[in-house]
């Protein structure tokens, strides 16, 4: 799991030329200004308009690096015409729950609903199942009215398993939080 590592390189469905690849330390600036856009958007994600600084942005890359080279991670960027597009990862839980990894995945504005999300997710599941010894079981949380990332997760094998009553926020309104799973 070298920093940098090409996994996958093609084309999307519509014929955009696609590169999937681990991060690395020089995607710093990118990887800033791509939180920072998604953020803006308040799409389905935890950052809701919340700005990331080059340093919070900078200890969270180290921190993954790091785990990506105890393998306790895997993080892939998507890369369309060279430009940051999609990111996802899986990251192993500590201790007693090291056996548990979390996913999370985002695709960027104008890129969606083209098979990016699909593909990054058949990717970071083949990484993980190579790449991080003991992983048995993958979590995920989804907001409740995202049907579209629902879907592709069943369509991948995650069940739901609970429920959060207005887990999480979305554009200043509380909505639920679906957990789902899978076993690897």
């Amino acid at each position: 799991m070298k920093p940098g590592k090409v996994v996958f390189s093609g084309k999307t469905e519509l014929g955009l030329p696609i590169i999937i690849r681990y991060v690395a330390k020089e995607d710093l600036h990118a990887l800033l200004k791509y939180i920072n856009t998604i953020s803006r958007e308040k799409t389905y994600i935890r950052f809701q308009g919340e700005r990331q600084t080059l340093k919070e942005e900078k200890q969270w890359l180290d921190d993954v690096l790091e785990k990506i080279k105890k393998q306790k991670s895997v993080s892939l960027l998507a890369l369309g015409n060279d430009k940051l597009i999609g990111m996802s990862g899986i990251t192993l839980k500590d201790k007693s729950e090291n056996h548990v990894g979390d996913f999370g995945i985002t695709v960027a504005r104008g890129f969606r609903n083209q098979g990016i999300g699909s593909l990054l997710l058949k990717c970071v599941l083949e990484e993980a199942n190579k790449n991080l010894p003991g992983l048995k079981i993958i979590t995920l949380r989804v907001f409740a009215n995202n049907p579209v990332a629902r879907k592709l997760y069943r369509k991948f094998g995650f069940k739901e398993f609970g429920l959060l009553p207005n887990g999480t926020r979305h554009r200043e309104k509380f909505v639920d939080l679906v957990y789902m799973y899978m076993s690897t």
